[in-house]
């Protein structure tokens, strides 16, 4: 099916076209696919408070592994250091074991593929689109870096690790798992703050735990490619679905197919809704050897 590359001439829906060329599935698979994962790993945090089996104790700051490998978010545990605290060896080895993880994977697969809050804004960002609301101006999105690293500092100031009080992501996991509705308005603020303030406020300009997963993932194999960029029809649904849509600019024009942008979440929403299957995963180190040969 072709497609005009006059934007006047798009089908009214979001992303119909590519449902109209590649079917539902086809057209939604990653998204589903990003829930299926944010859920499950939820669940493996749910089961032991709810029905006493610990595959995952704790939550995304701190956990264990059955019990055994020891799992914590890396900023976490530096605001615990920079607190002039030593933190416990699991603690650090926790760290190390899920920063070496996303640095591998890419840093933001945490942001789209894990991060319960990614749930909240992605509603917020369809609930935008259907209710035709305008697009709002960008805040600067080097704002989240500026806000890491007062997080960072923070602890080294008053002694404490602030950020963990606020941090919407262990707010939103005491809240279902513990009945800890205290910090609700957080995540209300969020959502109301996506949705009627500024498109995509707090994961792709705001949230410090995003940019410091975004300095990890930098060097990571693994990335969004645009390997048909000449079969881009202009139709503009990848940019209306990307949360962080400036990343998409280079590679569509030709400059470097491969997205290496360390902003990209990987979320696999551009793959997604593209009719002309512009965009894929690829490995840039299998790539860079098979080209080598």
């Amino acid at each position: 099916m072709s497609h005009s590359k006059n934007n006047s001439l798009k089908k009214p829906g979001f992303a119909q076209a590519a449902i109209d060329e590649l079917g539902w599935w086809r057209a939604h698979k990653f998204l589903f696919l990003r829930r299926l994962s944010q859920i499950s790993v939820f669940a493996m945090f749910a089961i032991g408070p709810w029905f006493g089996l610990w595959l995952l104790k704790g939550n995304l700051s701190a956990s264990e592994l059955l019990s055994v490998v020891p799992l914590s978010d890396p900023l976490a545990s530096l605001q615990v250091l920079l607190t002039g605290h030593i933190p416990e060896l699991s603690l650090i080895l926790g760290a190390v074991i899920i920063a070496l993880f996303y640095a591998l994977l890419g840093g933001r697969v945490f942001c789209s593929w894990v991060c319960p809050v990614n749930m909240v804004t992605d509603l917020a960002s369809w609930l935008r689109r259907k209710m035709n609301l305008p697009r709002t101006s960008e805040m600067p999105r080097n704002l989240r870096y500026y806000l890491l690293a007062l997080v960072l500092i923070l602890p080294v100031l008053t002694g404490m690790t602030v950020w963990e009080w606020l941090n919407p992501v262990p707010v939103l996991y005491r809240a279902v798992l513990f009945s800890a509705g205290s910090g609700l308005w957080i995540l209300a603020a969020t959502f109301l703050l996506d949705l009627f303030i500024s498109e995509r406020a707090w994961c792709g300009h705001l949230c410090p735990t995003g940019a410091l997963f975004a300095l990890l993932g930098k060097a990571s194999p693994v990335k969004v490619s645009a390997v048909n960029a000449k079969d881009c029809d202009n139709c503009m649904d990848c940019f209306d679905v990307c949360p962080e849509r400036q990343v998409l600019k280079p590679a569509l024009r030709g400059q470097q197919p491969m997205i290496t942008d360390s902003d990209c979440t990987q979320c696999g929403r551009c793959i997604d809704v593209c009719a002309q299957r512009v965009f894929q995963y690829q490995n840039r180190i299998a790539l860079k050897a098979e080209n080598n040969q």
